[in-house]
């Protein structure tokens, strides 16, 4: 019987939905890697997805006696949990239990014949220019092009010609479903799409961006995927079925689960702790009516350390926003031509920012132009003597002292390397000295014909973006003289998921670019006349700088033209200084979590520390990135001020006074929450499991295709977070895997009215992947926790505070 295309492809539409997608690592962005059940219950979607990947839901025993002896798990409340399930045995008899359960589960899966061939083909056919030899007939398609070459490769049997293998897809699934009712397809479907999740999640984003430059010349779908794979396993005899093919995954037990239960005691723990301190919190009304600078952070929970700390300095204000400034924009870095996505993955680019030079600095743009040029040359020669046949062996012999001296200079000065690049960076500074963003919208003829994106943005946009910053943040008065919007990225070498310490609000990029491009629109005259028709009335002497957080070291660079400083000298001199000031106290900080010492009475020592950490490509723990992510709090500074969060929370700042019709709420919580919501599930999962959810230990991957990472030389590709951004040795882990508390100041009802209106989001409540507390102006207590399913619980103060208390261990952010 014929099959029906548009049904096989509906099929496998459905089957797809229990795998994520999977984003390059160029642009590595935070996802669940169970996206697709989160429209059911967090227990029953553990055990599913465990059914499916082989992957563990809870933290293991290891890692709930760490936070028992760290005395993160209060003891009343887990003795509580536990006695709501009748379970009366002593915690250390628990864990001895759940070590017994937990045994055998991380055995490694047995090598599967059919997959280690598929993942040879999916690699050549995906290559994103790593390879020298690429794969012939790609722009016909994976499955034409795999049909070309399959008779070259001895492990595929009874293939001698592309002749013996369906021409079309169609002819292909019917050669291998035609013994199955249509009923049976969609779990066969199921069973093979998550026997690989790491390649099907890829293909998968890549197919649904067609847009993508390999996606339009070397198109893949599922669909041809899939005809590649049973094709493949009818004729290698492995199973075209699982062993129950007429059953997809099971909807779980809900028999009591020892780890469920610790976890939630852990949960509350955590949140009791957060909530007393913040009833605690001194109050941090102003010293002035003015602060001398304030300055704009991403809501990422790095900012929370260097936030805290930039205030301390002195008259400061700080301020949490979504780091791509809430200018959703494609960004042309000058001197190339590639373009990248610099807005959240949920979010399509409206305009396309080009970094062009400045008239006044067109000697120094000339001068750095001709130094790239001549680097670009000498690259390519290098890799023209790399590849070539004849010269290849000459070339080692020759140049062999060369790259030694080099490659031992990397590895034992590290610190040295740091200090002499940025000595050239002064001497011969970057497009940043240089160039400003083309905010301004270009002439039609200058527009992007490819994909549509306008160069330059509208002035109605312009409007537009800066309102919605203001607002969002609850920000309409006292505008300090300086503001600076500061963007944030890090700096590791050697380092494939380096994406994933950059701004996840910005596609895995820098967001400095978004920074400079929202500060030159709020210094146009014609935005701040147009906003104070608004409301929002920014002084004269308001200036609006763009900065730059580096992660790593906690350097904050500002984008000023030194030259021609827009600000009195002396200011700037301050900040700068402040700045500095800042960024060694924060180091400190962040050192003692690092596995290392430094001489604390030298604040020089944890910065250079850090730099050494930034420029050493053996450095497997530049820095802990997100690490540690527990809550997310939405309200105005003076809630947090004074607080010392441990870098576990993003912070939004939000107003809910001046939010009467709670848009700017909304969109908060359809937005950078959710985003908030990816990154947690990700770190959440990378720890439970990595073997299943993470990427394993970065000491043995490899890079394939320059599109993701493989452990040892081939295999699935990896999905989530290495070994060492989640764990301090092989015994601690960094990471708490704690589901992420949203922690909103607003009324009740107006929280209530927005999870009304989108189901999906009150989805993540009810099925508890997030945990919902808001602190209702209104109520007393203030503090209510949201139930699953609907209504309130008030939330007491505990008898004593114990969050400031316990700290975690070496080796915890």
């Amino acid at each position: 019987m014929p099959i029906d295309r548009s049904v096989v492809r509906a099929r496998i539409e459905n089957a797809a939905e229990y795998v994520g997608p999977l984003w390059p690592l160029n642009t590595f962005n935070a996802a669940n890697p169970l996206q697709g059940f989160e429209d059911q219950p967090f227990d029953r979607a553990v055990q599913k997805a465990g059914q499916l990947f082989g992957g563990r839901g809870y933290p293991g025993p290891q890692v709930f006696r760490q936070a028992w002896e760290n005395g993160e798990i209060d003891a009343d409340v887990l003795t509580r949990h536990l006695a709501e399930h009748g379970i009366t045995e002593r915690p250390e008899v628990l864990l001895g239990r759940m070590d017994a359960d937990a045994a055998g589960h991380d055995a490694t899966p047995a090598d599967q014949p059919l997959d280690r061939v598929l993942t040879k083909w999916l690699s050549a056919f995906l290559d994103q220019g790593q390879a020298a030899w690429p794969m012939p007939n790609r722009e016909d398609g994976f499955y034409a092009a795999w049909r070309t070459v399959a008779p070259y490769d001895g492990e595929i049997p009874g293939v001698d010609r592309p002749s013996d293998l369906p021409d079309t897809l169609v002819e292909a699934f019917e050669a291998v479903l035609e013994s199955y009712p249509e009923a049976r397809w969609e779990p066969i479907f199921v069973h093979h799409l998550t026997a690989l999740p790491g390649w099907t999640g890829f293909i998968k984003w890549r197919s649904r961006r067609a847009d993508t430059a390999w996606q339009e010349a070397h198109p893949i779908t599922l669909t041809q995927y899939l005809a590649v794979r049973l094709t493949l396993a009818d004729r290698m005899g492995s199973a075209i079925a699982p062993d129950r093919t007429e059953d997809l995954p099971t909807n779980g037990t809900d028999r009591p689960a020892l780890p469920r239960i610790w976890l939630r005691a852990w949960e509350e723990s955590y949140r009791t702790r957060l909530l007393d301190d913040l009833r605690q919190a001194p109050s941090s009304a102003p010293e002035t009516d003015r602060p001398d600078a304030q300055l704009v952070f991403c809501i990422d929970t790095r900012s929370e350390v260097i936030r805290r700390h930039i205030e301390q300095q002195g008259p400061y204000e700080t301020h949490g926003y979504a780091g791509f400034f809430g200018v959703p924009m494609q960004h042309q870095a000058y001197g190339t031509g590639e373009r990248v996505k610099s807005c959240p993955p949920i979010v399509d680019p409206k305009h396309r920012v080009v970094e062009r030079p400045v008239e006044s600095h067109r000697a120094q743009a000339d001068r750095y132009d001709w130094w790239a040029q001549l680097e670009r040359a000498g690259t390519t020669l290098l890799a023209t003597l790399k590849k070539n046949i004849a010269a290849a062996f000459g070339f080692v012999e020759g140049s062999g002292g060369f790259f030694g001296a080099a490659m031992a200079a990397r590895t034992l000065l590290p610190s040295g390397l740091f200090r002499l690049a940025e000595r050239l960076d002064e001497r011969l500074p970057g497009p940043e000295a240089f160039c400003a963003p083309t905010v301004d919208r270009a002439p039609a003829i200058d527009a992007d014909t490819e994909d549509g994106l306008p160069v330059g943005i509208s002035n109605e946009a312009k409007v537009l973006y800066a309102e919605a910053a203001f607002r969002l943040m609850g920000w309409t008065d006292t505008f300090a003289p300086i503001v600076v919007f500061t963007g944030h990225g890090s700096q590791t070498p050697n380092n494939p998921y380096k994406a994933s310490l950059d701004c996840g609000a910005c596609a895995g990029n820098p967001g400095g670019p978004n920074a400079r491009v929202l500060a030159a629109i709020c210094n146009e005259d014609a935005v701040r006349a147009a906003l104070r028709e608004r409301g929002i009335d920014i002084p004269e002497d308001t200036v609006f700088l763009a900065g730059q957080h580096n992660t790593t070291t906690d350097e904050i660079t500002l984008f000023v033209d030194d030259d021609n400083p827009p600000v009195a000298p002396k200011a700037l001199g301050r900040l700068r200084r402040d700045l500095q000031s800042a960024q060694a106290d924060a180091a400190t900080e962040r050192v003692r979590t690092l596995n290392t010492t430094v001489d604390e009475g030298r604040p020089a020592a944890a910065v250079r520390e850090t730099e050494r950490r930034a420029a050493d490509w053996a450095e497997t723990r530049p820095e802990w990135g997100l690490a540690g992510n527990a809550a997310f709090i939405v309200g105005p500074r003076e809630l947090t001020r004074g607080l010392d969060l441990e870098g576990r929370c993003f912070l939004h700042s939000y107003d809910w006074t001046a939010d009467e019709d709670g848009t700017a709420l909304e969109t908060i919580m359809t937005g950078p929450l959710v985003v908030g919501e990816w990154i947690n599930t990700q770190y959440y999962f990378s720890t439970v499991d990595n073997a299943a959810y993470g990427s394993g230990s970065k000491v043995t991957q490899n890079v394939v295709g320059k599109l993701g990472v493989v452990q040892g030389n081939g295999g699935d590709l990896m999905s989530g977070l290495p070994l060492q951004s989640l764990k301090a040795d092989d015994e601690r882990v960094c990471h708490r895997p704690l589901r992420l508390l949203a922690l909103i100041q607003a009324p009740t009802d107006r929280v209530e009215a927005i999870l009304d209106r989108h189901a999906a989001l009150a989805h993540l409540f009810d099925h508890e992947w997030m945990h919902l507390t808001v602190m209702d102006p209104a109520q007393d207590p203030a503090f209510v926790r949201y139930r699953p399913g609907g209504g309130w619980r008030p939330q007491p103060a505990a008898k004593a505070s114990t969050a400031t208390e316990v700290r975690a261990s070496a080796g915890a952010p």
